[in-house]
């Protein structure tokens, strides 16, 4: 069972957002991200506003750039934004691009260290939980949150490699795989994810959120071969073109391969985002097998 959404890129004016929201809401959609490339949108003014604006839509932020953002001050907007909007808001953090890191002069001598400790800071506080803590790059003395979320707030993280992959099985509430991963590459991430995982006695489920390649419409095999030329994604079997049952079809891989909520992404050139958004939650979503429930919910 699979959880389907689409992407807002931040190639899009921010005004933009507003009209794609609603249409997504509107449509039934279930989950529309956003992402905090440098030097684009704010990730999480973008999920605050796009939240206002909608009843029903769940809006996730990822990845935020844990070397840009001090791990109280995340904390800090994270718990506002559950508390103001429960049970629609998803945030995940990751490295950040290094190259970017560096023109922003917040650029880490070992990433993978900053991630580890930001992710169990950012757990605990929003937790509940009083954090004094003395580490390599967060530091944080008698740290509490006031107004700490009143439900649990799932903390989602991302990365490429191995080592990243298990530290967001042992570290994080789920992951986030950007759209470089085909179905076979997912499986192994989820392997390495399971072993993070089975490495610090975490048990229970860790959802798995993978970005897919989508272009529709007129010209939609010259957009989608330039788009992952753009990105270097050269992987076989990488995206999908076509209507919706192709669409459906290369979502129900990634599902078997392990994903639990696959996120359509358009090329940064689609000519109708709105447009976009209503063909996959009227489209693509019939043909897709819907999650079960969560208790509650």
């Amino acid at each position: 069972m699979t959880t389907l959404g689409a992407v807002f890129r931040p190639q899009l004016p921010p005004e933009r957002l507003r009209s794609v929201a609603r249409a997504a809401d509107a449509a039934g959609l279930e989950e529309l991200w956003l992402w905090e490339d440098c030097f684009l949108s704010s990730g999480l003014a973008s999920t605050s506003a796009a939240l206002a604006w909608t009843d029903r839509l769940q809006v996730g932020a990822g990845l935020l750039p844990a070397p840009l953002r001090n791990v109280a001050l995340t904390a800090m907007e994270a718990a506002t934004l559950h508390r103001m909007f429960p049970g629609r808001a998803m945030l995940a953090v990751g490295h950040g691009v290094q190259p970017w890191m560096g023109q922003a002069g917040a650029r880490v001598e070992s990433p993978m260290t900053l991630l580890r400790e930001y992710l169990r800071a950012l757990r605990t506080l929003l937790a509940g939980g009083r954090l004094t803590v003395d580490g390599r790059y967060v530091r944080l003395d008698d740290v509490a949150l006031d107004w700490p979320p009143t439900a649990p707030a799932p903390v989602l993280a991302g990365g490429l490699g191995p080592r990243t992959l298990r530290l967001t099985g042992e570290a994080a509430d789920g992951t986030v795989l950007d759209a470089s991963f085909p179905a076979g590459g997912v499986r192994r991430a989820c392997a390495l994810m399971a072993e993070g995982r089975a490495a610090a006695g975490r048990t229970g489920p860790h959802p798995v959120t993978v970005y897919l390649h989508v272009a529709t419409g007129p010209g939609a095999e010259t957009r989608l071969r330039a788009e992952k030329d753009r990105m270097g994604h050269d992987a076989p079997g990488l995206g999908v073109r076509g209507d919706a049952h192709a669409v459906a079809e290369a979502v129900a891989e990634l599902a078997d391969a392990g994903a639990t909520a696959v996120i359509l992404q358009p090329t940064s050139d689609e000519p109708d985002p709105e447009g976009f958004v209503r063909f996959a939650a009227e489209q693509v979503r019939p043909l897709v097998p819907r999650p079960l429930p969560v208790p509650g919910r």
